[in-house]
């Protein structure tokens, strides 16, 4: 393998997926949902509220196709946006800010401050990767996904919020009472997620997501304390960053199917045999998923994350990564 992020890179595009159309969670919450497309990175979940100021997006994908059907919404709804929320910086779940903002100056951006730190880490490396990678691939589709890659990371402050989330509360965004929270160096140094009590809706990111867990930049163990605070939420329906929205049930299953992953990851246990645990404890959520696919993107995170070097997951979990 060559590393994990363009490794990660790999796996996640090898996915099957078309495009979706949008689907209502609850009166006036609508998805856009994210996509596997074979070749390309994926594109989060992309959530939108209809408020009495207009709209406010949870997330704002990564690829401008996927921004695009969130213009296209706001367009056909005749409704501003005026807010959008990320829930962390991963490009899938932010790329979209800048084009959103050139179509809304007015636009404010809220998250966490996780993504400076970010860009001199992570995202710096990941910049250098990718032009290596750029430097020694003949296949220019491949080469453009590239290069797509750092022309988002080069948008810079446009990726930023201009409100910082630094602690749970009530906030008020866009006429509309939302619950913010902050979880720290869980899937990545600081994320987000809103409970929108009008409609029993909770936006979750990337504490929770579905084939696997993509535990790039995370730490297990905080994430799986983020997931118990999650399940004492009276929510109706949770919005995964990646996956179909769920009901408390089946999240129950996912919390659950997340702490046997980690203990069996844990043990001495063989690889395959945590696999296996995975895809039996969480099948109900798997239906539609590639089994290949999960068997591979579930192997690849045990062995890189979850047995991989303990000083890299102590890092993950005291540092801002």
């Amino acid at each position: 393998m060559r590393n994990v992020l363009l490794t990660s890179f790999a796996l996640l595009a090898s996915a099957q997926a078309g495009a979706v159309d949008t689907t209502s969670v609850a009166p006036g919450v609508d998805l856009i949902p994210g996509t596997f497309v074979p070749g390309r990175q994926p594109d989060g979940n992309s959530l939108i509220f209809r408020t009495a100021d207009g709209l406010v997006v949870f997330d704002s994908g990564r690829h401008a196709e996927h921004t695009q059907r969130i213009l296209d919404y706001a367009r056909d709804a005749k409704l501003p946006i005026k807010a959008v929320i990320n829930s962390h910086w991963h490009l899938d779940h932010v790329g979209g800010n800048p084009r959103i903002r050139a179509a809304y100056p007015e636009v404010r951006v809220y998250a966490s401050v996780a993504i400076d730190e970010a860009m001199g880490g992570f995202l710096a490396n990941y910049r250098k990767q990718l032009t290596e990678a750029i430097a020694q691939d003949t296949d220019e589709k491949t080469t453009q996904a590239y290069r797509d890659e750092i022309a988002i990371i080069d948008t810079g402050r446009a990726l930023y919020p201009d409100e910082v989330i630094d602690k749970s509360s009530t906030r008020h965004i866009a006429g509309r009472a939302f619950g913010v929270h902050l979880q720290t160096h869980a899937v990545t140094a600081g994320d987000v997620w809103i409970y929108d009590p009008a409609t029993r809706t909770l936006a979750a990111g990337d504490l929770v997501t579905l084939p696997v867990p993509l535990f790039d930049t995370a730490c297990p163990a905080r994430w799986k304390s983020a997931l118990a605070d999650l399940e004492r939420v009276p929510f109706t329906t949770l919005v995964p960053g990646h996956g179909a929205p769920m009901p408390c049930a089946q999240f129950g299953i996912y919390h659950r199917a997340y702490a046997n992953l980690l203990d069996c990851a844990a043990s001495s246990k063989d690889k395959s045999a945590c696999i296996d645990g995975w895809i039996a404890n969480a099948e109900p959520l798997l239906i539609h998923a590639n089994p290949g696919f999960v068997r591979t993107l579930a192997g690849y995170y045990i062995d890189n994350v979850l047995r991989g070097p303990k000083a890299k997951i102590d890092k993950l979990c005291n540092a801002n990564t």
